[in-house]
């Protein structure tokens, strides 16, 4: 059975980032309520014997919608949660730094692209800085969907859901997206998924 891992940091170590009231709901009500439904979804089936990423990756294959959505945001939050640090943002380390300007040129442009990934993603879903190929890539996807199910390693995602930042940003979806890149992302977290 899966549960709802703890979080590195107090409920409001992110304000007013990330307000308390929006963490409690979102990591100890939506978090949950997927982790809840995903269990009720595989009990007694084959997918209780599986990690979590051979869920997503099989769900995804037999079109299995429910444990799919349920087992795909579990996953996503728990990489969500870590992205995160109080007092973030800042130099990032330099092994990473090397690849994302051997990649993207230079760190504004690997932010500029990310944020317009999620400006842009209509809807819910997550933007996303994956290693495909071998070379860092930015992408988006809706609703539940994450880059494994395309061959790629997520390093760093962004819950773009409306859950993650209207109480503290209403609808200004751009500056929710400029402080997560800004000043929340734990890029040592980031680097160690390299």
């Amino acid at each position: 059975m899966f549960e709802l891992p703890k979080l590195d940091y107090s409920k409001s170590a992110l304000t007013p980032l990330m307000s308390e009231q929006t963490l409690d709901l979102h990591h100890g009500k939506h978090h949950q309520t997927y982790i809840t439904n995903l269990n009720k979804f595989i009990k007694e089936s084959d997918y209780e014997k599986l990690s979590l990423e051979e869920i997503i990756k099989k769900s995804s294959s037999e079109s299995k919608a429910g444990i799919f959505n349920n087992a795909s945001q579990h996953w996503n939050h728990n990489l969500f949660w870590k992205c995160m640090k109080p007092g973030g943002g800042g130099k990032i380390p330099s092994k990473l730094e090397e690849k994302i300007k051997k990649d993207f040129g230079s760190i504004e442009k690997l932010r500029e692209e990310f944020i317009s990934a999620g400006v842009t993603q209509f809807g819910s879903g997550w933007c996303w800085l994956s290693v495909k190929d071998n070379k860092l890539v930015v992408t988006k996807s809706p609703n539940a969907e994450n880059p494994l199910i395309h061959n790629m390693k997520p390093l760093l995602g962004c819950d773009v859901w409306e859950h993650s930042y209207y109480l503290d940003y209403k609808n200004k979806r751009p500056v929710y997206l400029e402080n997560f890149f800004d000043k929340l992302i734990n890029w040592e977290f980031v680097e160690s998924n390299l």
